[in-house]
């Protein structure tokens, strides 16, 4: 049965759109789309006003919008390896040296696309077959709570229900996840170069397929309606 997130969206006042990542056979059921400019680099990101729109922007391989995501979502980079590691620690600052860096770009695993064309626009549960991840946009009290509703079914055996590992904001997407089959979260949001296009109160909270479901299977008895939502809803009202 689809999931309905109705409940869960109302109870924490989350007012954006659901955003989500496609993997797809064709582009005509996700329209009104956009792909992105080829003559420019383009944060996957930088499409979120669109996505506000109900815009969808179409990610291919030959059209992929910055070389990060080329990398990243296609696994065809568009730098030397070394080109790529003096980019990141030196132009960037991102890691103290280059063996820091070198290691963590080993690390990384780039998404294998199944299909021609990647997606990532607002949510449309008549497409949820080809979703592989659902990103919520909120500010830091709904950040909270879905924080809450990732540990709800959560066991002290199974994986860590959320993490916040360092990445891009397309690979806080889709893949810095280890096992897409598996409940959890990826606080995302926290790339200073995606960051910009972003209202500077929200930040990204990005499941998996079997994590959605469970917030979604959130009900009465849960936090939801209990003493701590309530006070803090109080609190901001104020």
């Amino acid at each position: 049965m689809t999931p309905n997130p109705t409940y869960l969206l109302e109870k924490t006042e989350i007012n954006l759109p659901l955003i989500a990542f496609y993997d797809a056979p064709e582009t005509m059921s996700f329209e009104p789309t956009i792909s992105p400019n080829k003559h420019a680099r383009a944060c996957m990101y930088s499409f979120y006003r669109k996505w506000l729109k109900g815009e969808t922007v179409i990610l291919t391989k030959d059209n992929f919008g910055c070389g990060g995501a080329s990398h990243h979502l296609f696994n065809q980079p568009k730098r030397s390896h070394e080109d790529f590691i003096h980019f990141l620690a030196d132009d960037e600052g991102l890691k103290a040296n280059y063996v820091l860096m070198d290691n963590w770009v080993k690390a990384s695993q780039a998404y294998k696309p199944e299909n021609d064309y990647l997606l990532y626009g607002p949510l449309k549960m008549e497409q949820y077959k080809f979703v592989k991840t659902t990103t919520f946009l909120v500010n830091p009290d709904q950040l909270s709570m879905l924080m809450i509703g990732a540990q709800y079914f959560a066991s002290t055996k199974d994986p860590e229900p959320v993490i916040a590992p360092f990445g891009s904001g397309c690979m806080q997407s889709i893949s810095l996840f280890k096992d897409l089959n598996i409940p959890q979260a990826i606080i995302g949001a926290t790339d200073m170069a995606m960051r910009q296009y972003l209202p500077a109160e929200i930040l990204a909270f990005t499941v998996t397929k079997p994590m959605f479901e469970n917030l979604c299977k959130l009900e009465s008895n849960s936090f939801l309606e209990k003493g701590f939502i309530k006070q803090l809803k109080k609190v901001r009202s104020k």
